[in-house]
């Protein structure tokens, strides 16, 4: 079963049956069927209904928000906020589709050709639950302005808002045939993968699912993206307002109550400035106050399940074992719900688990360094590569640091982010391919080569 159980409360709000071995053969056809049609539909049109698409996002926000913050208990602001940014990817695709898409001219040796951008077929989306519209938007949007057909298998606590995607996509226009929504299990997935007319795989989750549908994705020949875990760092070299950049880092890392890939998880802070900064993201993070998350003046929402919660606090008790200091929470908070007390921990060595390990909530790592190379040396001592962040009041310090960071982005005098015209994604064990920007939309392109003798 597909389960709703809210996460600020433990009641279980609607459960839905998996789907049928037929339902799932079926919708392979159908999208097959749809794809030879909607690639044949012209750009323009294909684009104006992933524009309307975007436009209703915006138009059923309120509803559409109050979804994920039963699903999952993002704090109801902070689901508005997705919803925003799902306009803004929709829109992105659909308004520079002629530019994206438009053929390259190629110099070639005795001649020229062009490099054509087509659609491969049948896409299967797999997508998690901390950002159930955004992580959804960011691979549907590009491919269906491509041309490219959808099967999209959602999170198992997410049916809902999986479904209302579902029926924003439709309303816009786009065939029910071009997205399908599938409530399929993980053995399902594997022989889906199997079939010759699914031509690729989007998976957005933990390493341990990307491992397992890389597997079954590269023995099919299928081509697949995966964005996994990340443990990024946030190094800080100097400040001239050390209360705004503790800030940034306490805002960045307890947003979404922490669950988010590319916050800033391990904070790497010179020597000088340590004791200031750590005594500061204390004082930051005892504000935060436990409440109901459809509540707009609660600002600690639960974690996205009971499972969740107790996973991190484990996590925390461990490293504490392992000598680990605890400055701040990581306990449970009394009371119904998946609620853990922001943590804050320090004197994390590279022989505890804690250091190579993601922690997925509402905590934090703040390490102490005394040079610039330390600090690299650091945040290269990762198993992740996702994102990253240097800040410095002398800019060019801050790029000259931050050239030195393994990971798919950093960020300069910024914590990590996402928007529509950014390319997404990581390095080592945080993924493989980009989404977001141009380079999004190349993912699952046939870029076909066009020579022209004449």
């Amino acid at each position: 079963m597909y389960t709703v159980t809210n996460p600020a409360t433990g009641e279980v709000v609607t459960q839905i049956p998996n789907a049928t071995d037929a339902e799932v053969r079926d919708a392979i056809d159908r999208s097959h069927a749809g794809y030879l049609l909607w690639k044949e539909t012209p750009l323009a049109e294909r684009a104006a209904k992933v524009k309307r698409a975007a436009e209703i996002f915006t138009e059923r926000r309120d509803e559409l928000a109050a979804i994920i913050t039963q699903e999952m208990g993002k704090r109801i602001d902070e689901s508005k906020g997705e919803l925003q940014t799902v306009f803004e990817i929709f829109s992105y695709y659909a308004d520079n589709a002629n530019e994206l898409l438009a053929d390259e001219p190629l110099d070639i040796v005795g001649g020229k050709a062009i490099i054509q951008k087509r659609a491969v077929g049948s896409i299967l989306g797999i997508m998690p639950w901390n950002y159930p519209y955004y992580q959804v938007a960011r691979f549907a949007a590009p491919n269906l302005v491509l041309g490219n057909t959808i099967i999209l298998k959602h999170a198992r606590n997410c049916p809902l808002s999986a479904a209302a995607i579902e029926s924003v996509l439709h309303d816009a226009g786009i065939p029910a045939d071009a997205y399908i929504n599938l409530y399929a299990t993980s053995e399902q997935i594997a022989w889906m993968l199997a079939d010759d007319r699914i031509q690729g795989v989007s998976l957005t989750g933990s390493e341990r699912a990307g491992v397992a549908v890389a597997a079954e994705a590269g023995k099919n020949l299928k081509k697949f993206v995966l964005e996994l875990g990340g443990s990024d760092p946030m190094i800080v070299l100097d400040s001239a307002d050390l209360d705004a950049t503790v800030q940034t880092a306490v805002e960045s890392r307890m947003g979404n109550t922490g669950q988010a890939c590319n916050a800033p998880k391990r904070m790497i802070v010179m020597a000088d400035i340590y004791d200031d900064f750590v005594e500061k993201f204390v004082a930051q993070l005892d504000e935060f106050v436990p409440g109901d998350p459809a509540d707009p003046a609660t600002t600690l929402g639960p974690l996205s399940s009971q499972a969740a919660a107790d996973e991190l606090v484990s996590q925390i008790e461990a490293a504490v074992a392992s000598g680990a200091t605890l400055r701040a929470g990581g306990t449970h908070i009394d009371g119904t719900g998946a609620y853990v007390a922001p943590a804050v921990i320090t004197d994390v060595t590279p022989d505890m688990a804690v250091h190579y390990e993601e922690l997925f909530g509402p905590a934090a790592i703040i390490y102490k360094v005394s040079s610039e190379e330390e600090a690299v040396a650091l945040a290269n001592d990762s198993l992740f590569g996702l994102g990253s962040s240097v800040f410095s009041a002398d800019p060019e310090r801050a790029r000259r640091v931050g050239n030195g960071i393994d990971a798919g982005m950093v960020y300069i005098n910024a914590a990590g982010g996402s928007q529509a015209d950014l390319p997404f994604g990581g390095v080592k064990r945080s993924g493989v391919g980009r989404e977001l920007g141009p380079l999004g939309v190349d993912e699952f392109m046939n870029k076909r080569i066009m020579r022209l003798d004449v």
